[in-house]
């Protein structure tokens, strides 16, 4: 009984973070998201996201976090695109004057195999 619930868990962090978009794919300033952003999650964890190449309202990104990295070419929409298990939000500027963006993550631990949402703020560099 125990698995199910973990499933449906799981399913609902998944598909909890897909709020579908009625709008359309319009081009985007390319200085706005290239570079590489860098931030932390809670546990520690770093992570990079090195965004390349933006042409209207593509892009190339890497995202890399401990051993994990991926390679992918996104659509930006809403300010935002996903990468694997993660999604890229485009949040503006800190106090500082950095740029800044959330990275929002879905994590399933292989011992218990639940699925957890991570956030963290990146600064792009």
């Amino acid at each position: 009984m125990s698995d199910i619930w973990n499933i449906i868990s799981s399913n609902y962090v998944t598909v909890g973070g897909a709020v579908p978009s009625n709008s359309k794919y319009v081009a985007v300033d390319p200085d706005a998201y290239q570079g590489t952003w860098s931030g932390q999650y809670g546990d520690g964890q770093k992570f990079d996201v090195s965004i390349s190449n933006v042409d209207g309202f593509r892009a190339k990104v890497k995202y890399q976090s401990g051993s994990t990295v991926k390679y992918q070419d996104v659509l930006i929409r809403d300010s935002s695109f996903r990468i694997g298990d993660s999604k890229f939000i485009l949040t503006g500027k800190d106090a500082d004057g950095n740029d800044t963006a959330q990275i929002a993550t879905v994590a399933t631990s292989p011992v218990t195999g639940v699925s957890t949402l991570e956030k963290a703020v990146a600064t792009r560099s």
